[in-house]
């Protein structure tokens, strides 16, 4: 059993690939032998969580998820705690392994409630057994309908101020999406006096636990594999930390490339300023260890707030090289972007599009063919949306995309032949091949503005420094959000704060 850090990369599964996996550890174990394996590793990580437990309630629902719970609870019984157990199930209407298990919680004598037990403290412990991977599987696009009695477990788990153990999955999170099923969903906030959460990932970790909702609901993660081997090629990555930037003693600017920022709209067009979305982009593209940065703003008078970096380098856009450059395109463009676009997206050797180039490129299919050309003439892009972006891009709803963020940006990705950062909780970065990392790090800190411009800087600087697409890419979004991770107690994180701080 190994607790989930962000300290290494980690394979992650779809529900179909684990459901396989499943059946072949099944099948090479004796009868009832793997969900016995569960219940012992979840009885293990309850003890080592609540040691002192005076209870622990096990909500155990009509499936295996709740096989894995009456498993654990004959064991945590056998450890001397006081266990109370609340079955959904029917001995003849359940899965062969959990009516087994059933049959042996019966044996041992186990104290069956019908309803949550009342007057749990910090110190206890529940245990949510009620679906696992059953909302995943459930039949789509009815949901099946839950009943009075999941409602009211779900609600006493999710207010409970003891310590909650989810077996495999958070009740009614699906693994693939990190959403929750219909008719399942947490209330917006936690309840202040909830007690820390964890979720014992059986078998395989799950995609879901780390993007949308499912980083919130599954707290810490941790992954027991039960001694099964798995099988299955991985369905996408956890993402690990990028390798050390190395610097040789015999080396100078020239050898860590150069990045342009295009954009910046300046009051001078519509009376509404963005050329700190620039400067924000420049400034955490010389952090991150480019070596120039030239700035590119979209009117002709530069402010004075550029001379507060003087490493940056002022260039008008006829004066750019773009075809020797690393290209950061978009950051506060506004409009005074757009006939930019066509050249950058033609000539730049190396491109990350943000913000407003992406709204642009959204509404103009020669953008768009022009974004395509750039795969087949092996030119390196990023970009970088929010859901927002995203949906404009691919003709959708900002709802469908975070309904499915792995698969919105592996089709963002196919689609314009280019690398795709989907920005949010747990971002995912995809491949036109389909290759797709979820990032670890990060929080809401980042939740201010101009933080995504710091990010496309970062991005450009990699690309700058001879990294591919796919690996600035990753490196920038986890250095970012490690920023976040790691910023002082009780200090404000600004945009230009962050920028300042993301090299390593």
């Amino acid at each position: 059993m190994q607790r989930i850090t962000a300290d290494h990369p980690h394979p992650l599964f779809d529900t179909a690939a684990t459901r396989r996996i499943e059946t072949a550890a099944a099948a090479a174990l004796p009868p009832h032998a793997l969900m016995q394996r569960a219940g012992r590793a979840v009885a293990q990580l309850a003890q080592a969580l609540a040691p002192h437990a005076r209870r622990i309630w096990i909500a155990c629902g009509p499936g295996n998820n709740g096989g894995d719970g009456l498993e654990a609870a004959v064991h945590l019984q056998r450890s001397g705690y006081a266990v109370a157990v609340t079955w959904l199930g029917q001995p003849d209407r359940c899965p062969p392994d959990a009516r087994a298990a059933w049959q042996r919680a019966q044996a041992a004598g186990l104290d069956r409630s019908t309803t949550p037990p009342a007057a749990l403290g910090p110190q206890d412990l529940c245990i949510d057994a009620l679906l696992g991977l059953g909302a995943s599987s459930a039949p789509q696009p009815n949901p099946r309908t839950p009943d009075a009695r999941l409602l009211a477990c779900l609600q006493a788990l999710r207010h409970s101020p003891a310590t909650v153990l989810a077996v495999d999955l958070p009740s009614g999170l699906d693994a693939d999406t990190g959403q929750f099923a219909p008719g399942l969903e947490p209330e917006a906030s936690p309840p202040p006096t909830a007690g820390p959460r964890h979720t014992l990932s059986l078998l395989t970790l799950k995609p879901g636990l780390f993007t949308a909702a499912g980083r919130d609901a599954a707290g810490t993660v941790w992954l027991d594999v039960l001694d099964a081997a798995a099988t299955e090629a991985p369905s996408a990555w956890l993402q690990g930390p990028p390798a050390p930037q190395h610097r040789a003693h015999a080396s100078h600017k020239g050898s860590y490339g150069d990045v342009a920022i295009v954009g910046g709209e300046g009051l001078a067009a519509r009376g509404m300023g963005m050329t700190g979305a620039a400067l924000l982009a420049a400034s955490a593209a010389l952090h991150s260890g480019a070596g120039r940065v030239m700035v590119c703003l979209m009117d002709d008078e530069h402010p004075a707030a550029a001379s507060a970096l003087p490493e940056l380098m002022l260039r008008r856009f006829d004066a750019l090289a773009l075809a020797e450059l690393s290209v950061v395109c978009g950051c506060g463009g506004g409009q005074a972007v757009v006939p930019r676009l066509p050249a950058v997206l033609a000539r730049s050797a190396r491109l990350v599009l943000d913000a407003d180039a992406l709204n642009a490129v959204a509404a103009d299919a020669a953008l768009q063919s022009l974004l395509t050309a750039r795969a087949a003439q092996g030119l390196p892009t990023v970009i970088t949306p929010h859901p927002l972006e995203a949906a404009r891009l691919l003709g959708t709803t900002t709802a469908v995309v975070q309904a499915d963020r792995l698969a919105a940006a592996r089709a963002l990705a196919l689609r314009f032949g280019c690398v795709v950062v989907l920005k949010g909780s747990g971002t995912v970065v995809a491949a036109p091949d389909g290759a797709a990392s979820l990032n670890p790090t990060g929080n809401a800190l980042l939740a201010t503005g101009g933080t995504g411009d710091v990010l496309a800087g970062m991005v450009g600087a990699g690309l700058a420094r001879g990294l591919g697409a796919m690996a600035a890419a990753r490196a920038a979004v986890y250095r970012h959000g490690l920023a976040a991770d790691v910023w002082p107690a009780g200090a404000p994180l600004t945009a230009g704060a962050l920028a300042r701080r993301v090299g390593g």
